[in-house]
């Protein structure tokens, strides 16, 4: 059984979380919510691509964008509560064969900045998706009013 290291998989989660590297890395390519990473991701990526193609206007790219923003920050918080996991409790979920206090569960400088990272960016991401669908929603919902009002 490999050991697997805290402070990688935290790096992980922040640099490649919405392809699933850090379930990936922890859990094998057997791991189906992995795979649900890449693909909210590349639905995400196939609203940008709309936007650029079609305009703001699109209405199916709405909905489309903020699948990317939500996988990076379901990815940011995997890697922030793996940061702040305790030692003991890392290797107990993720190395049972070891040692409670191995050096695999420990924190370090290393860590923490990938933890300061991942909530920097798990909030940017969280809010854009969240602002942007939301905007175009009543956007949407004041177009449709005053298509009706006329």
């Amino acid at each position: 059984m490999r050991v697997r290291n805290k402070t990688l998989t935290v790096w992980l989660a922040l640099l490649g979380g919405s392809m699933g590297l850090h379930r990936f890395y922890l859990r094998g390519l057997g791991d189906w919510i992995g795979w649900l990473h890449p693909i909210a991701a590349a639905i995400g990526w196939m609203g940008v691509e709309r936007v650029q193609q079609y305009g703001q206007d699109d209405q199916l790219s709405w909905v489309m964008i903020p699948f990317l923003g939500l996988s990076i920050t379901a990815a940011c918080l995997a890697g922030i509560v793996y940061a702040l996991a305790e030692r003991e409790k890392w290797n107990r979920w993720f190395n049972p064969t070891l040692d409670p206090q191995a050096a695999a569960g420990a924190t370090n400088w290393l860590t923490i900045g990938a933890l300061v990272f991942s909530l920097m960016f798990g909030t940017v991401a969280f809010m854009g998706s969240l602002a942007f669908g939301i905007q175009r929603y009543f956007e949407y919902q004041i177009e449709e009013a005053k298509k009706i009002s006329q």
